[in-house]
């Protein structure tokens, strides 16, 4: 069997998502964006919810029998999304008084909960991150009532508890009504705002609920959307991606300048379901936005910064990171290698705490003409993704899901924070494992195996040395430096990880 082997770099980003999502609540160290109020793409939100997607397309394409790598980080990100520090923003959004909807200030009122009208951009999010938890790990953790609850209160201000408790069937139920209530064109980011980008998560997550219950709201959904769109082109004259479409007035906002990030993202995710048209359309979109450098790297065409109402707009747009995540999952290959290169001898890569990541920089161009700017978004996450992600990634996702198969093989099912896994697959129903232990981070090193010990007779062999025997609760180990590496604890398997890498390898004997 031909290895498939994570890089230094690939669990590098695993690991960076991992320490940022146990940072304590409401510590967004390397998080925070040029932008204020958490109002633009480079928001809290948006970095917690690709941090899981960019998890589960790792666990799914690359460590399928490593959950326990991968379950806890999510569920860490799924309560930081929660935390009001993330959906505040929403309490001023929802007034409107912004360019497209103005005119509607008055006849809007401030709103607290942050997923009950419009705001697709975050109750998306929360809709497909529980439910990619659920299905990725056979879980009904957030089908419990209330699992999905937003909830604000201060000692200083703002009276009784704001509370807004909600599960992944009833908010998945909320948004599909949203959606149905808007004939199809989806749902609101901001009021009268309804962009394309943000409405694909949604369908992600009715995708994933049809698939936990049984439904088809994902075929119904995209056939109305389909044909809601028709009438107005997801393409502009010039062959972008339409940006938004105003409610009231049925106006839509062309993919103006262009900008990178409206095609890059778009067609990251609508390549879920509309695959033919995203693939046909992105090599003409994406010559727009490259800038070849030295040596075969290729940066991404700087934005103008746009000016509003006599005021310079400060956000972040995350261009560079969403091209980079789009050649990804078009497999295109040239241009993501030359994209990763730019980033990896321009941007400043950074190890902390055995992490990498790329640090803010708020500079555009260096002194030598190249790009060098970099927002959270894509410096702790979407590089990170793209690096992660196969072609196809979000395309097999939501198309190939596993079924009930797959839960019944052994698999990682806990995995000490020091551990760096960089292979966890079976084929044939031979576990293949490559474990590492990091003096980085605290941990114990150890990594526990369920679906072995209870079924017969298995062997283990390191780096193809027959070194185990493992039979109920039973472990005759042979001589050598892994004579106490495997330990059985009920009908679980414990392995100690060393400071070195090494290939565990389990088969069962017939």
């Amino acid at each position: 069997m031909a290895e498939r082997l994570l890089t230094a770099a690939q669990t590098g980003h695993l690991r960076h998502f991992d320490n940022l999502s146990r940072q304590l609540p409401n510590d967004w160290s390397l998080m925070q964006g040029k932008g204020t109020g958490q109002d633009d793409f480079g928001g809290y939100r948006f970095q917690l919810a690709y941090m899981a997607y960019a998890l589960a397309l790792t666990h799914v394409h690359r460590l399928p029998a490593a959950p326990g790598l991968f379950q806890p980080t999510m569920q860490r990100l799924i309560d930081k999304i929660l935390l009001p520090e993330v959906w505040m923003y929403w309490r001023d959004s929802s007034r409107g008084g912004a360019v497209f909807n103005a005119h509607l200030a008055d006849s809007l009122h401030e709103e607290w909960n942050p997923v009950v009208r419009d705001n697709i951009m975050y109750s998306a999010y929360v809709q497909s991150m529980a439910l990619l938890h659920d299905h990725l790990f056979d879980s009904d953790r957030y089908a419990d009532p209330g699992s999905l609850t937003m909830r604000h209160w201060s000692f200083f201000w703002g009276g009784e508890e704001k509370r807004f408790a909600y599960d992944r069937d009833s908010l998945n139920e909320h948004i599909y009504w949203q959606m149905v209530q808007n004939g199809y064109l989806g749902v609101a980011c901001e009021p009268n705002c309804v962009f394309q980008i943000c409405n694909q998560p949604a369908i992600l997550g009715f995708r994933l609920h049809d698939l936990l219950t049984g439904g088809m709201r994902a075929e119904e959904v995209i056939a109305g959307y389909e044909q809601a769109w028709a009438d107005f082109g997801r393409l502009d004259d010039a062959g972008h991606y339409n940006q938004v479409i105003l409610q009231d007035s049925k106006t839509i906002e062309p993919n103006r300048a262009p900008s990178p990030w409206v095609d890059a993202w778009c067609g990251t995710l609508m390549n879920m379901w509309n695959r033919d048209f995203v693939r046909a359309n992105y090599p003409r979109q994406v010559s727009d936005f490259l800038v070849p450098g030295p040596d075969g790297t290729l940066a991404v065409r700087p934005a103008n910064r746009q000016e509003v109402m006599g005021q310079r707009v400060i956000a972040d747009n995350c261009d560079f990171g969403w091209v980079t995540a789009w050649a990804s999952e078009m497999g295109d290959e040239r241009t993501l290698k030359g994209l990763l290169a730019h980033a990896d001898r321009f941007m400043n890569p950074t190890w902390r705490d055995g992490g990498l990541y790329y640090p803010r920089n708020d500079t555009v161009v260096a002194s030598d003409g190249h790009l060098v700017e970099m927002d959270p978004l894509s410096g702790n996450v979407l590089i990170g993704y793209a690096r992660l992600n196969v072609s196809d990634g979000l395309w097999g996702l939501y198309n190939r899901p596993w079924g009930q198969e797959h839960f019944d093989e052994p698999a990682l099912t806990a995995v000490d924070r020091d551990v760096d896994v960089s292979q966890a697959e079976v084929v044939d129903g031979v576990l293949h494992t490559r474990l590492r232990r990091s003096q980085e981070v605290p941990g114990d090193g150890t990594v526990i195996i369920n679906g072995i010990a209870a079924r017969g007779r298995w062997t283990l062999a390191v780096d193809g040395r027959p070194t185990a025997s493992v039979d109920g609760t039973t472990v005759q180990c042979e001589p050598g430096p892994f004579a106490d590496a495997v330990r059985v604890r009920g009908e679980q398997v414990m392995l100690r990880c060393a400071d070195t890498p090494h290939r565990f390898t389990f088969w069962q004997e017939r």
